[in-house]
């Protein structure tokens, strides 16, 4: 491939951390099901931790790095098996969790980071009555959470009072990926049954629009290019090749373009950055991520460069532009999740410049919610709240407290009469009660030898 001139951006490189400035003795998830498996935002990297019993995540704040400590400190308050975790864009100290145990947590990080095990959750979201795979806060909207479930809906909540506002249906497979638009309107989402379908959730229930979409029986993605009324998807054809799909959100009758990357195996994970209009790449299992510049004409993207590794990759995520390094012109930074360790990859623009560079570092999205969610749910539609980035930034304290309104979590599993929840608890508290059977027994038999 050749470089397309004029591409602002066609000199930006990227530099992998070292070993000592990466976070090594991470355990990650041996769970089979699609996911990210980590997140991060201005403070922490997020992962989902490997557990032989239950489910945990790990948070860790970004200057923790080296070898972590074999028991490091966890979240572990699920049942069953964490799928998929997302940073409140608003508040860095709040994380959600999705598990195999049909509910979504909220999570209150401790400043500074976790210094022992936390299992209660400041929060617990119940209305799924199969497991949720993935999640996502809206991009405008205060405590404003969508999470989607093979039970075949995408549920959306107010996490301060733990409920349920609005349910997505009609999605005829599992939803694979989901992604909120830039002004946090709609939903699009892609499902097993290889449709895409576009959601005004506060129009109607049910998709707006609904389009054939790859035909491979691989797993696809969607991700939204930021301010702009489009989107990709990621996909496989029948004959396994790798897609990318570039579409037009108003008009779903087709794609504006189709593409086939390669014929590797893994899924492709897209991630966009709406700054530098750049779409990066990172399959599973692979060593390198491309990226392309995301331009106005056909064919909307022009392959810009790769980043090359030996090590292959089993998730990623790209950091929020407030946590880069815009002294040193780091435009993007990504975290990839390798085998035993989180590596950051830097993408820079190589600049020589002693002041602030404004045509990398336009206003960004910044850590104020735009609306809270009763405006976002009375119609109310706005844009995300920019700053600028010159002179470093300070996440501000959020103007309004998380004051959840929790109740027992036992009482929330019996309201939300749920049969699949019910059973699940059903076999949680049999399984404690054969394991204090047993302890029982064994003090017993204990006894008889002290007698």
């Amino acid at each position: 491939m050749t470089y397309r001139q004029g591409l602002k951006f066609r000199h930006v490189f990227g530099t992998a951390s070292k070993p000592e400035n990466s976070y090594q003795n991470v355990k990650i998830s041996k769970s089979a099901w699609d996911s990210n498996w980590i997140a991060s935002n201005n403070k922490y990297v997020g992962i989902c931790w490997g557990t032989a019993g239950g489910g945990s995540f790990a948070v860790i704040p970004h200057e923790t790095t080296g070898k972590l400590p074999s028991n490091y400190p966890r979240f572990t308050g699920h049942s069953g098996k964490v799928l998929d975790i997302a940073f409140n864009p608003f508040n860095t100290q709040l994380i959600a969790s999705a598990s195999e145990d049909c509910s979504v947590k909220i999570w209150t990080i401790p400043e500074g980071g976790l210094t022992e095990d936390i299992s209660e959750a400041s929060q617990v979201l119940l209305g799924h009555n199969r497991k949720v795979g993935q999640i996502k806060f809206n991009p405008i909207a205060n405590n404003l959470l969508a999470s989607s479930s093979t039970d075949q809906t995408i549920r959306l909540w107010d996490i301060e009072k733990g409920e349920e506002k609005i349910k997505l249906e009609g999605i005829g497979g599992m939803p694979q990926s989901f992604d909120w638009s830039f002004d946090g309107s709609r939903i699009v989402c892609s499902a097993k049954d290889k449709k895409l379908r576009m959601f005004d959730p506060r129009a109607q229930n049910t998709a707006i629009q609904e389009v054939a979409s790859h035909t491979g029986i691989k797993g696809s993605r969607v991700c939204w290019l930021g301010s702009q009324n489009r989107f990709v998807t990621v996909g496989f054809s029948r004959s396994a090749d790798r897609q990318l799909w570039f579409w037009d959100a108003d008009n779903l009758e087709k794609p504006l373009t189709k593409k086939n990357v390669d014929t590797s195996s893994g899924v492709l994970m897209p991630f966009y950055d709406d700054d530098t209009n750049l779409l990066f790449l990172a399959g599973k299992g692979d060593g390198n991520i491309r990226y392309y510049e995301i331009i106005n004409d056909s064919p909307y993207f022009a392959y810009l460069n790769d980043f090359n590794s030996k090590d292959a990759c089993k998730g990623a995520c790209i950091l929020p532009k407030v946590g880069n390094n815009v002294s040193k012109c780091e435009v993007v930074r990504m975290y990839r999740l390798l085998a035993t360790s989180i590596q950051s990859v830097s993408f820079v623009a190589p600049r020589k410049a002693d002041f602030f560079q404004e045509d990398l570092f336009p206003e960004t999205r910044g850590m104020e919610p735009s609306i809270e969610i009763d405006q976002w749910l009375e119609g109310e539609n706005t844009e995300p709240t920019k700053i600028s980035l010159e002179g470093g930034f300070v996440a501000p304290e959020p103007k309004k407290k998380f004051e959840p309104e929790k109740k027992k979590e036992e009482d929330i599993v019996i309201e939300s009469n749920n049969p699949e929840v019910l059973r699940t608890r059903l076999k949680q508290a049999k399984k404690i009660i054969k394991q204090q059977e047993k302890k029982i027994k064994d003090l017993e038999a204990l006894l008889k030898t002290k007698n």
